[in-house]
């Protein structure tokens, strides 16, 4: 069959749709040039199927197709965005709070920290040793050593404070998980619904890629787009897809039109990790199975917020070979000088565990009510609450309290000040308790922890628990009076101490006269010499050096991160533009061809018009 007569001018109007359509997507283009999360589109355009003629030349052309608009990404350029950003993310928010907690330790004219105040007091006290029997300098020096515990105080609260905020910005992260997880189930459905036409639902993926760059930032994220075969085991496609987005290292957030929401659940009192923690802290779940928080795969601002709010250093309690104990309802582990933690684990000054909490053994977690160290066996015993099933069969398993989070957050702070006021307060305290008050009776110590009912001397290792006499546990250290009840939050002076200065003792004889300072000298060597005291290898007044070399490693090691993964994302857009976005020049180009081509086309038309003119008026058909 041959070509018809008017199968030219068909020709040149499929030349003009097709030029009319691209000149359309490029004004789309250029009108979104602007516009955020906007994927540059391009008319995709075929040869139309050619027509036999059954002629000598066989095959007839039969102009163009527009066969869909298409945008213009490249998929590799997406996911080493959202790998780095998650990257990014994460040191942001260490950024953020590092900067916070420089100035907490800042020390200087302006700003009156710990050296200011702790020298203070060591000048009232050598004005105490000059001036024997002036109660106005005794009086002086407890003021100083009140302000001393103040300063203490007001950083634990301010630490627990910027914990507390961290918490709630995890919430607030989660929150906006959800959120996205909803958005983007709702867009699936949506580009389904469309797409099932097969026509590209451009401008809706391009919302649904925002918010997966707006996700990556928070968290890690995998995306997968699966097709959908019109038959079960079949290879037509239907023209839509599933579209799986997974977080948290394959955690299942949103799968096609259904998506997962999390949730934020405050531990109770006795499930604290630290004994510093803030109250409520947020463990989270995704369909009520714990999100694992401490895995190496988190990533975005939330794993930076985790670590911020939990990072111990690695100074979390483990150990090997539990024995577990129905009958006395107790779990006992013996500490291996191999473990790297052993100091840690073994002096009371350096302990942070909460006296009440979870400890796991095997993968079964056992709560416990209190605990106890044997100093001369290495031994932990944790008092189990309620009674324990039979877990015998856990004997010989490892345990743990908390994770090990190899990361200098607010916990290692509020640690490092707990060891520094527990071994500053046991100096001071076993010098004062040598000597003998204006009264003549033995000095009573001079700091303790919250109310004067602690006047705790030392760490005795005595009984722990009341049990019966059968199940009676020796050589325990005591819950109560003792130095681990120390906390940077609750170090005070003796208030007795402090209305009454005569109990102030600065001799360990009265009977010579107050002349005598000999424990007011003990006293002030506290201040630099280490067979006194010693803090990290040194002296109690180099506190601060320790505490300000660790933040200002910490401070720039995510400042350098940030920088260099912030540039990083700089080169990736760079290159993912040069792909997706819209160029001004390039499109101000594609107006003048396709606007050429429209031209071509409607000049064809006009030219096969006049044919038809001459043929069908002019001639005598």
């Amino acid at each position: 069959m041959g070509t018809s007569q008017f199968f030219g001018l068909n020709i040149g109007y499929t030349g003009l749709q097709a030029a009319n359509a691209a000149l359309n997507v490029t004004g789309n283009n250029i009108s979104n040039v602007e516009t955020e999360g906007y994927t540059r589109q391009e008319a995709r355009q075929t040869a139309a199927d050619a027509l036999r003629t059954n002629t000598s030349y066989g095959m007839a052309g039969a102009g163009v197709d527009v066969k869909s608009i298409d945008q213009i990404r490249n998929e590799y350029y997406d996911l080493k965005y959202w790998q780095n950003n998650a990257s990014k993310g994460i040191y942001e928010i260490k950024q953020q709070y590092y900067r916070q907690i420089e100035d907490y330790f800042t020390d200087t004219e302006d700003v009156q920290g710990f050296n200011k105040v702790f020298s203070d007091m060591f000048d009232a006290l050598d004005e105490v040793y000059k001036s024997s029997g002036d109660d106005t300098k005794k009086a002086a020096f407890m003021s100083q050593c009140k302000s001393l515990t103040e300063y203490f105080n007001h950083m634990s609260t301010s630490l627990q404070r910027l914990q507390i905020d961290a918490n709630n910005e995890i919430k607030n992260k989660t929150d906006e998980i959800n959120s996205i997880a909803s958005e983007i189930a709702t867009l699936n459905k949506q580009i389904n619904t469309i797409e099932v036409n097969k026509v590209r639902a451009n401008e809706l993926r391009d919302k649904r890629n925002l918010l997966i760059d707006q996700l990556s930032n928070i968290v890690d994220v995998k995306v997968t787009e699966v097709p959908i075969y019109t038959t079960e085991g079949g290879n037509e496609e239907s023209g839509i897809y599933r579209y799986i987005v997974d977080i948290a290292g394959g955690q299942n957030l949103v799968n096609g039109y259904e998506y997962s929401s999390l949730k934020c659940i405050a531990r109770s009192g006795d499930e604290k990790v630290n004994q510093s923690d803030a109250d409520g802290l947020f463990d989270i779940y995704l369909n009520d199975i714990p999100l694992n928080l401490y895995g190496g795969s988190l990533g975005g601002q939330l794993k930076g917020l985790i670590e911020v709010r939990d990072g111990n250093n690695g100074e979390n309690f483990s150990a090997k070979g539990a024995f577990v104990d129905t009958t006395t309802n107790s779990v006992t582990v013996t500490i291996d000088p191999s473990n790297p933690n052993y100091d840690f684990l073994t002096d009371m000054n350096k302990v942070t565990m909460n006296m009440e909490g979870t400890i796991v053994v095997g993968n079964v977690e056992v709560k416990y009510e209190e605990w106890a160290y044997d100093h001369e066996k290495n031994q932990y015993t944790f008092r189990a609450k309620p009674k324990m099933p039979d877990l015998t069969s856990l004997t010989g398993k490892d345990c743990y309290i908390g994770v090990n989070i190899d990361y200098q957050g607010i916990p290692y702070y509020q640690a490092q000040m707990n060891e520094w006021v527990r071994s500053f307060a046991q100096a001071m305290n076993k010098i004062e308790i040598s000597a003998q008050d204006e009264y003549g009776k033995q000095a009573e110590v001079l700091f303790t922890s919250g109310s004067d009912e602690n006047k705790f001397i030392s760490y005795d290792y005595e009984t722990s628990y009341d049990l019966p006499a059968s199940n009676k546990m020796t050589s325990f250290m005591p819950g109560k009076d003792n130095y681990l009840q120390l906390t940077a939050g609750n170090f005070n002076i003796n208030s007795k101490m402090l209305k009454d200065v005569s109990l102030f003792g600065t001799t360990a004889d009265i009977s010579q006269g107050q002349d005598a300072q000999d424990i007011t000298l003990e006293l002030i060597k506290v201040r630099t010499d280490k067979s006194k005291m010693t803090y990290r290898g040194c002296s109690s007044e180099e506190f601060l050096q320790c505490m300000t070399s660790d933040v200002a490693l910490g401070a720039s090691s995510a400042n350098n991160f940030y920088s260099n993964f912030d540039k990083i994302s700089k080169a990736i857009i760079s290159q993912r533009t040069s792909v997706s976005g819209v160029d001004n020049d390039e499109e101000a180009l594609n107006l003048v061809k396709f606007q050429e081509a429209y031209n071509l086309s409607s000049k064809m038309i006009q030219i096969m018009t006049e044919i038809y003119d001459r043929l069908i008026l002019q001639t005598g058909v």
